[in-house]
């Protein structure tokens, strides 16, 4: 997957962002880890995988995937703040099922919170795009979702949201 396009464009929303709401780059950073985490729980409660108690199923697939590039879009933001970037060839998949996967996550987002080395933000970038595996997203659905997201919050952001 071509990471430093999606990098490009996520530094031009940053920038964006920084400019309209007199942000500096950086200055976020906590702010943007609890994001991430708040968007991994929508994506939990859209996929509906811990709700054991429920026969209800799951979101439609688009609906889940555009919960997932919402997090993607912290993700990379996260990278650019601290100059790192995911640069992995390839990921294993560690989770067994979907619930590992995302717990996985949650637990690398607090170790990366905890430390902000590159190291932890490699095994947070692994886990993520290991939980895109296990939700059933290639990576070309991932890269196109995030473009049309992308697009979608620049227009946010026009509209003061």
């Amino acid at each position: 997957m071509n990471w430093e396009a999606l990098y490009h464009k996520q530094r031009q929303l940053d920038r964006y962002i920084e400019e309209h709401q007199g942000v500096t780059k950086g200055s976020k950073i906590e702010e943007k880890t609890l994001a991430l985490l708040v968007e991994l729980g929508e994506l939990a409660n859209e996929t509906r995988c811990f709700k054991f108690w429920s026969t209800k199923g799951a979101s439609e697939q688009h609906v889940i995937l555009e919960e997932y590039v919402d997090g993607l879009h912290f993700l990379l933001s996260l990278g650019l703040d601290l100059d790192m970037r995911y640069d992995y060839e390839t990921i294993e998949h560690s989770a067994d099922h979907l619930m590992d996967a995302f717990l996985q996550v949650y637990s690398a987002i607090d170790d990366f919170r905890k430390g902000q080395t590159k190291e932890a933000y490699q095994i947070l970038f692994t886990a993520f795009l290991d939980l895109g595996h296990q939700l059933g997203f290639s990576p070309q659905d991932i890269m196109n979702a995030y473009h049309e997201k992308n697009e979608v919050n620049f227009e946010r952001q026009d509209q003061g949201y």
